[in-house]
């Protein structure tokens, strides 16, 4: 009989045994960013639907085809997030971070939601790992954002991860490119998608980041924003290339990028693989430093980047990158009868208050069942427990890999017993457990 109710389409469960995953990557861009002096922010999943329209803009195919809008009686209409940038600025304006000195630097991991067509890489529900710096002018700022995108891609140990990069002008060098671009898209409306005919004459950049297949092969022969840059952009441009080149990053000048969000102003770049498909920007962000103005703030400059997490997995799963180990049971605890079970209980509080990672049977099984449930769990150590065990205080413990057993004390030197047994045969493989064994013995 199939289920009657299913998870909406576009979107993805994360079951235990594929979490881990998801463990590694967190830690990952929560480790990177930390080293790099960006402090952790958490914002609401929803915000006013004005928000995304003066910030991303109305003409985006986010505000006009992709958002999801809610409504309750009395509410105002809100909006589940697209993207993490303005609801962070909106915070950082609203808490009077922006009071605490330059520059803020700001990180997030969250969830965001469009409504796409879903494909590999791209979901309805999407999650993304995002920084935000606020205050910092100058190239290097737009530089140390690229190193710190390409050092998470680094350490997830993906190759073949070009770093495309462009400047987008600013209002006013950006006037004399839209008029060029009016002039070029002129000759061929007839031709443009609906969408596109709109947007000609609000927002001709928009033309650029279109997903029509006709109107893409339009934009390539488009005059480039590169030849229109002012003294300032241009200055600004050189200054973030030779920052790259001090810093040893490669990277390729793209004049095709724009992005998909009005906020952006000069730098905008994208890390690009070929190895998922048509949706290959792993990364991609820029600088928006007229943004915080725009929301009600104290004007300062600003940029950003956002890595969605499931285009991040794909691709090292896709490359075979390494992932952490899943974290598994330290040690079961295989009890016979009421007795047993009951005397185990002070064992595995015991074990647990030192941290392991202790199971024992919920269910009723026998002591061959329990002994199969084990392995099948992955638990590194059995300790099986009876009356004979609990006579003599001693039991012996099995490791599950060699099949080696080792004796231990049920009394006072358990903790020791175990932890030599646990050491001499996971200290190489361990690390975690190795610091917590070399701390317990200096400890005594």
């Amino acid at each position: 009989m199939a289920l009657s109710v299913q998870r909406p389409k576009g979107t993805q469960d994360v079951v235990p045994s594929e979490v881990y995953k998801w463990h590694t990557v967190e830690h990952i861009v929560k480790d990177t960013a930390e080293q790099f002096g960006f402090r952790e922010i958490r914002i609401p999943t929803f915000e006013d639907t004005g928000l995304f329209v003066r910030s991303v803009g109305d003409t985006t195919d986010v505000v006009q085809k992709e958002m999801y809008t809610v409504s309750a009686t009395g509410d105002s209409t809100f909006t589940l997030r697209p993207e993490g940038t303005a609801g962070t600025i909106r915070a950082a304006i609203e808490n009077g971070l922006l009071n605490e000195g330059y520059p803020q630097k700001l990180f997030y991991i969250l969830s965001c939601f469009r409504h796409e067509k879903p494909q590999a890489g791209r979901l309805r529900e999407f999650h993304q790992f995002g920084c935000e710096m606020i205050g910092a002018e100058g190239p290097a700022a737009d530089a140390e954002l690229i190193a710190l995108a390409k050092s998470v891609i680094d350490r997830a140990g993906l190759k073949n991860v070009a770093l495309n990069i462009n400047s987008i002008g600013c209002p006013e060098c950006r006037a004399n490119y839209h008029k060029a671009l009016k002039n070029y898209f002129s000759q061929y409306k007839d031709k443009l998608c609906s969408t596109c005919q709109e947007r000609l004459e609000k927002n001709p950049m928009r033309l650029l980041d279109c997903k029509s297949e006709e109107d893409k092969a339009l934009a390539e022969k488009a005059p480039i924003i590169l030849d229109y840059l002012c003294p300032d952009c241009q200055k600004h441009f050189d200054g973030l290339k030779k920052n790259l080149k001090l810093m040893g990053i490669d990277y390729k000048i793209n004049p095709r990028i724009v992005r998909g969000l009005d906020y952006y102003t000069r730098t905008v770049f994208e890390f690009i693989t070929a190895d998922i498909g048509a949706q290959g920007t792993v990364c991609g962000g820029g600088r928006y430093d007229g943004l915080i103005e725009t929301l009600g703030g104290k004007p300062a400059p600003a940029l950003g980047f956002g890595m969605g997490l499931e285009r991040l997995i794909l691709t090292m799963q896709k490359q075979g990158c390494e992932f952490m180990e899943p974290k598994t049971c330290d040690i079961y605890i295989a009890a016979m009868g009421e007795r047993a079970a009951e005397e185990s209980m002070d064992i595995i509080s015991t074990l647990r208050s030192e941290g392991y990672f202790v199971e024992y049977d919920l269910v009723g099984r026998g002591l061959k069942a329990q002994m199969k449930y084990a392995d099948k769990i992955g638990a590194k150590y059995v300790m099986v427990l009876g009356d004979n065990e609990l006579d003599e205080r001693k039991a012996k413990v099995k490791n599950m890999k060699t099949g080696e057993q080792t004796e231990v004390s049920l009394g006072e030197t358990l903790l020791d017993d175990f932890a030599v047994c646990y050491y001499d045969t996971l200290m190489e493989e361990d690390e975690m457990f190795r610091g917590f064994v070399e701390a317990f013995v200096e400890k005594e």
